[in-house]
């Protein structure tokens, strides 16, 4: 399952991709940035994340960018960061202080892709190439990288599937969709449909305000008062930290052995994977998205050409052509965690065994 999981998100990659450009094409997308070919190492590259609710973008998303920047500039490069906490407001307010104060490239990670596009023009206007990280920001963007979002979708819609079993017959879901101001919502949420539609009877789906876990356990407790408690089978979570709302009010109502889906493969979420309370995650490769934008935003802020880094090209609603890096995922459960999350250095196992979760990791193997 896991082996597959992957095979069809690199395949649905590829299809999506080879229907927005050629490789050949990629190159004729460059910045037009007027003066940022004249640069060398000495670059400021301004990070602008969503919000600090979801655990990787402070714990890994952040420090990998840096990392990757330093390593590509001989240790000259700068970040500066500043996170938007889930709002759309301040996270324009954020770029246009960027924009002030002059530095040579932007990546960001849109807390609501329609409304940052003013903000992307306006760097634009300055000279700024701007990498959309994450999430597709509408606007006159330079650059792309993410992973397969409706991917990610049909991977929990068919994991969830494979936990009902039988039961997908007999009893309702509840699906818990991320913030409707969250392009990457809707595509999750496209893709689980494709899977489920059908399969499964929905008795009730929420779009999760600003994606936090309270609102999650409020929808949660609702649906479980409006459906009742014996006719609920599953729960499509778009993501660990919803799943960790959902399965507080899942334990208040004395429900157990419901399975429940994520994405992001957090710490919390993987460790609740390990006792059963959890049944899946999406792991998404962070290094790799990363590392990718690092690679984007200085070969931008240094006037270089994106062909050997972008062989394909994605479309917004403002923007044809933006040169993209698509990362495929990985479907996570107890049985594979120590070739994804361990192998790939996100966690130890010293950090997802702690105390309580020692006896659970040893059941499975994870020592």
């Amino acid at each position: 399952m896991r082996r597959a999981a992957f095979a069809i998100a690199a395949g649905a990659m590829a299809v999506s991709l080879a229907a927005c450009g050629s490789a050949a094409e990629s190159g004729d997308k460059k910045s037009d940035s007027g003066d940022s070919a004249a640069k060398g190492d000495n670059i400021k590259v301004g990070l602008l994340l969503p919000e600090n609710q979801t655990a990787r973008y402070e714990k890994l998303d952040k420090p990998l960018i840096e990392k990757k920047v330093k390593e590509l500039t001989n240790n000259k490069g700068e970040v500066v960061y500043a996170n938007a906490k889930q709002d759309a407001s301040l996270q324009n307010q954020q770029v246009d202080t960027m924009v002030t104060n002059k530095v040579d490239v932007l990546i960001v990670d849109a807390v609501d892709s329609k409304a940052i596009a003013g903000s992307v023009k306006k760097a634009k206007d300055a000279g700024i190439p701007v990498v959309a990280y994450d999430r597709l920001a509408e606007g006159p963007i330079d650059a792309y990288t993410s992973f397969d979002n409706v991917t990610v979708g049909k991977t929990q819609g068919e994991a969830l599937l494979e936990a009902l079993g039988d039961k997908a017959e007999s009893g309702q879901i509840v699906m818990m969709n991320g913030s409707s101001t969250d392009p990457n919502a809707a595509m999750f949420k496209e893709g689980a449909h494709s899977v489920l539609d059908g399969k499964v009877k929905i008795g009730r789906e929420y779009d999760t305000k600003e994606w936090k876990p309270e609102n999650a356990n409020a929808n949660m407790e609702g649906a479980i008062s409006a459906l009742g408690k014996d006719k609920i089978v599953g729960v499509y979570s778009a993501n660990d930290g919803m799943a960790g709302g959902i399965i507080t009010a899942l334990k208040a109502a004395g429900l157990k052995n419901i399975p429940v889906t994520g994405q992001d493969a957090e710490l919390a979420g993987v460790q609740r994977i390990v006792t059963g309370e959890q049944y899946m995650s999406v792991y998404k490769p962070y290094p790799q998205e990363a590392n990718v934008a690092a690679e984007m935003a200085v070969a931008l802020a240094q006037g270089k050409s994106l062909d050997s880094i972008a062989k394909d090209k994605v479309d917004s609603p403002t923007t044809k052509g933006i040169p993209s890096v698509i990362v495929p995922v990985v479907s996570l459960t107890k049985d594979n965690i120590n070739d994804t999350v361990i192998k790939d250095g996100i966690y130890t196992v010293q950090e997802i065994c702690t105390g309580k979760y020692k006896a659970a990791c040893d059941k499975i193997g994870l020592k």
